[in-house]
């Protein structure tokens, strides 16, 4: 197995770098996270004029034709500089799920709005009880002449406090789970908006007997679960590197610090009791680079063992992020948990990013039955 990226991705992850640079850090995260959207709708804009937003789709559904790893490079560029625009929710899981399950016409008439930064989309699968079972839906989708009547709720729907169009999942006639394209100014659908721990927009929904059209749904029932789960796989290898750009940043601060704050007349990073956390901090990082590589070629190569890959990624992710995060926090002492340093704003969203899509536990057991079939 190769782990090293061609001289394209090199390319691709030193501009998205220096975008970021330019345009992310903690002052504009902090910006942005007093603003009704939670982003820059002119950067999202930019982000489709570099063709980013087109980076994961196939030149059939209009995109770049990229590959996982390169979403893989990309991601972790992006998440050394807190870039709040929603690129995993929006384009990485919605536009996944168009272009893996929509038809031709549906991509046709949804995919140019999201690829040119025109429209935003989220997916909404979570309901009050359902943990993080997919299948785990009681949100009904009735036939009513050539459509349907949805009517339910949906909890923690990320950038839907801005998006245009959701991605419900819905329980048809059939008992079969159906995911259905509703748009946001649908008569009946309401919407609560909130902000998670890291400084998120979301929202939940309300759904009293909305009218979805048959055209509105994507791909065959029966097929809903599969679809979702290859689009997950994918946006679980996007979500570990934005963690993997997180961690690497921490490191690096902490790092730069220790060398820095001195107690005892000299630099505390002398101090072999804290270059041993600080090389704990660096095994863990390395752990989850080789367990990122190896999901991100696996789904590239389209190998049967891509989906335990991904279900030990996520383990290792809520483990090694946990770790990097608090450490860095303990070596910077109080000031650590400030909101004017990145350290608290990276811890803050390593805990989300560990418990989207499912956590350390969910994964596990997912591990578990996989390597069990």
């Amino acid at each position: 197995m190769n782990f090293s990226l061609s001289e394209e991705q090199l390319l691709l992850r030193e501009s998205v770098e220096k975008y970021v640079a330019d345009h992310g850090g903690v002052d504009r995260h902090r910006r942005l996270s007093r603003t009704q959207t939670g982003y820059d709708a002119q950067c999202w804009q930019t982000f489709a004029e570099l063709g980013w937003l087109a980076l994961p789709f196939a030149e059939a559904s209009g995109g770049l034709g990229g590959s996982v790893t390169d979403l893989m490079v990309f991601s972790e560029a992006l998440g050394k500089g807190l870039v709040r625009e929603p690129y995993l929710h929006c384009v990485v899981t919605c536009g996944g799920i168009l272009s893996q399950a929509g038809s031709d016409a549906q991509q046709e008439q949804w995919m140019p709005g999201l690829l040119h930064g025109d429209s935003q989309w989220a997916f909404a699968p979570a309901e009050a009880a359902s943990g993080f079972d997919l299948e785990s839906v009681t949100t009904r989708a009735v036939t009513e002449g050539d459509g349907y009547r949805v009517s339910g709720s949906k909890t923690t729907v990320f950038n839907g406090h801005v998006a245009d169009n959701f991605i419900v999942t819905a329980r048809l006639d059939s008992d079969e789970l159906g995911l259905l394209v509703v748009p946001a100014d649908s008569p009946g659908l309401g919407r609560r908006p909130f902000t998670a721990v890291d400084g998120s927009r979301g929202a939940a929904l309300l759904l009293e007997n909305v009218a979805v059209p048959a055209g509105n749904v994507l791909g065959q029932p029966g097929q809903s679960v599969a679809v979702l789960e290859q689009v997950l796989n994918r946006a679980i290898v996007a979500l570990g590197a934005e963690s993997l750009g997180a961690m690497q940043v921490l490191l690096d601060t902490t790092v730069a610090y220790c060398k820095t704050r001195e107690q005892f007349g000299q630099p505390i990073g002398k101090f072999q009791a804290l270059q041993h956390r600080m090389a704990d901090m660096y095994l863990k990082l390395e752990e989850t680079r080789s367990l990122l590589y190896n999901a991100a070629i696996l789904l590239d190569e389209g190998n049967e063992s891509a989906p335990a890959a991904c279900a030990a990624l996520k383990v290792k992710l809520g483990e090694a992020g946990r770790f990097i995060a608090h450490e860095s926090v303990q070596l910077h002492g109080g000031i650590g948990m400030t909101d004017e340093l990145i350290v608290s704003h990276l811890f803050k969203r390593l805990l989300l990013l560990a418990k989207l899509y499912g956590d350390g536990d969910y994964h596990l057991q997912r591990y578990i039955q996989l390597q069990a079939a």
